[in-house]
């Protein structure tokens, strides 16, 4: 049998751990009974199992070659969202309020599949092989800044992630070089006025009003301050104020997000979002509060890893299915990863319009074709075979 064959065979037991892990999801820094899970099958298959890493649940496991060569980590995240499940399937979420709305759940189960396939095939493997189960990636600072810290990546050369998208259609695949998801920053803005009468706006500073003048003057960042060959997005997700009709609003929150891929522009508009605030709640007597939260960095591909991308995914999606990605406004942890070592974050799509499976990422009716594990699996293998490979003989050649 061959690696693909093998792959193919453990499909029924991706779908079986997905499932699984669908039915008990569990949110950032709470993934216990999750880590527990993915440690008892990694044992089982005789790998080295580290857990508890990253100041989490984090669960790291390390294949040994039978020979000397370069090392490959291949990461997946395990955490959940605090979304409640309105799918009608055997295998909806039995945790009220919480469900893996993004595919974490088959993130886990196909890097589990990746470690159980090769770790029978020890004597195939020419270095070491990492295999990173991480969690927290729903909630900033992330849990991948505690992964690096706890030293997962020590002495690795290289890191894979995929992320199952399902706004691609399943059986392709994209990545692209250099920037490709968003750096991920959020504000929380808390306005104070003065409340007084609906009847009598004169005698108070309303807050409502000036909230809504704050929403319009931030749009203006983009449209007439960033360089508009720049992507940029600056919305404004929440706004909280007032009781009743009859009452002028004392205080309003605002929350929002900022998406950039450039450095200096994300500075900018930082800069820019402050001064507006500012001077819009001077020029209205009211006082104000800002917390301004630097997220995620942008995922930044490298350019030889994207390349290998581009080589190695036709053997499983074919030329016509192997695509440059678009920018992507999301934002991923996984950018702290590619900042320490060479890698590349990839897509496989995970849509299926025939089959209903239409929602977006974190919406409570999401849902994957289970079929992009084991695509994702063949990709994952792909490269870090490739990889090992191509490093053996870079060393022999020295």
């Amino acid at each position: 049998m061959d690696i693909y064959e093998a792959l193919e065979a453990a499909y029924p037991d991706m779908v079986e751990w997905r499932r699984h892990l669908h039915r008990h999801p569990e949110l950032s820094y709470q993934e216990s009974a999750t880590a527990a899970f993915v440690a008892e099958k990694l044992r089982g298959w005789g790998l080295e199992v580290r857990e508890q890493a990253g100041k989490g649940h984090g669960v790291v496991a390390r294949l040994r070659g039978l020979e000397d060569g370069p090392t490959v980590a291949l990461r997946a995240d395990m955490d959940a969202l605090p979304i409640q499940d309105e799918k009608s399937c055997e295998y909806a979420s039995t945790v009220p309020g919480v469900m893996h709305a993004c595919g974490h759940d088959a993130h886990t189960s196909t890097l589990l599949a990746v470690a159980k396939v090769l770790s029978e095939r020890r004597e195939q493997i020419r270095g070491q092989l990492v295999f990173v189960f991480q969690p927290a990636e729903e909630t900033t600072p992330g849990g991948a800044l505690g992964m690096i810290e706890d030293g997962v990546l020590d002495q690795v050369d290289v890191m894979y992630g995929i992320h199952l998208w399902t706004p691609f259609e399943v059986g392709t695949a994209a990545c692209k070089p250099g920037p490709a998801m968003a750096a991920a920053d959020e504000f929380v803005l808390g306005i104070k006025g003065k409340g007084g009468h609906g009847g009598l706006p004169h005698e108070a500073i309303d807050s409502v009003f000036i909230a809504s003048q704050l929403v319009v003057n931030l749009q203006s960042i983009v449209s007439r301050s960033a360089d508009p060959t720049e992507p940029c997005v600056v919305s404004v997700g929440s706004i909280h104020s007032g009781t009743t009709f009859n009452i002028i609003a004392e205080t309003a929150t605002l929350k929002g997000t900022v998406r950039t891929f450039n450095k200096e522009l994300r500075m900018k508009v930082r800069k820019r979002l402050e001064t507006i605030v500012e001077q819009t709640c001077l020029m209205h007597g009211a006082s104000y509060t800002l917390e301004y939260k630097m997220g995620y960095p942008p995922v930044v591909n490298h350019a030889s890893e994207a390349e290998r991308f581009f080589r190695t995914a036709p053997q499983t999606f074919g030329n016509d299915r192997t695509l440059l990605s678009p920018l992507i406004m999301a934002g991923e942890d996984y950018a702290y990863y590619l900042e320490k070592v060479p890698g590349c974050f990839m897509f496989v799509g995970a849509g299926h319009p025939e089959k209903g499976i239409v929602y977006p990422h974190h919406h409570p009716k999401f849902d994957i074709d289970e079929t992009s594990m084991l695509y994702a699996a063949k990709l994952f293998v792909n490269m870090t075979l490739d990889y090992l490979e191509q490093n053996r003989l870079s060393i022999a050649v020295k």
